[in-house]
């Protein structure tokens, strides 16, 4: 019978991360950039830990690097850190670049949710409103005319400016990128993997058989398959 993992969120995982390694992770304050590969370091080290699996551990290794305060620790000349502590290699230029990136990317998904969720509110709110009472036949023909005539005109305009939206989100989201041949992959070449729906940047570290091991500029690497690998 498989062993079920005692740490089931990625929450938990890092929580215990910074317990078992606080020389190398961080629950608050700004994170300093992993060690590039450190991945490999922590499965090697965790090898007989019952409490987290290689699946649930890589999820959370994942979030940990995705998040604001890791991002915005990843600068130009940082030295990088392992499990102990150590120094293992500084920050590069184009790792800071796909940090800010990304970022901006995830500030920007966060502006758009909860502008959605305000309108989406403002809407439940005004939802069913009754229009004030009426005290006589002209003041009951004013109050049809108005229901009748005023939000036809500015139903014309929402509609307008959510089909303006939703064709700008289309053009955005339909841009493709464009397939590495499989026979093509070659070990340090520059591409490009889809994660969370985005394009990521990444180098080819590792090839084997149908899987290629990408590193990504945060320093962790991940397995794709070679048929989704895209140029850079």
């Amino acid at each position: 019978m498989e062993n079920t993992a005692k740490l089931s969120t990625s929450k938990e995982v890092i929580a215990y991360l910074a317990t078992k390694f606080p020389s190398c992770f961080t629950l608050e304050g700004e994170a300093r950039p992993l060690k590039i590969g450190i991945f490999d370091d922590l499965a090697a080290r965790l090898a007989d830990d019952d409490n987290v699996s290689k699946t649930r551990l890589r999820a959370a290794l994942r979030q940990y690097t995705n998040s604001w305060r890791y991002l915005r620790g990843v600068k130009v000349g940082v030295q990088r850190v392992d499990l102990d502590g150590a120094d293992a290699g500084a920050v590069e230029e184009d790792h800071q670049t796909h940090a800010l990136e990304q970022l901006k990317e995830s500030q920007a998904k966060v502006k758009e949710k909860q502008a959605k969720r305000a309108v989406e509110g403002k809407s439940v709110a005004t939802k069913g409103q009754k229009p004030a009472n009426k005290t006589g036949d002209n003041q009951v023909r004013d109050t049809r005319r108005k229901k009748v005539s005023v939000p036809r005109r500015a139903s014309v305009k929402t509609d307008n400016k959510a089909t303006a939206t939703t064709e700008a989100r289309t053009v955005s989201a339909s841009k493709s990128l464009e397939t590495v041949q499989p026979e093509q992959v070659v070990v340090g070449q520059k591409i490009q993997i889809k994660l969370g729906g985005l394009a990521v940047q990444g180098t080819v570290e590792a090839i084997e058989k149908d899987e290629v091991q990408v590193q990504l500029p945060s320093g962790m690497t991940v397995r794709v398959a070679r048929t989704e690998l895209f140029r850079s």
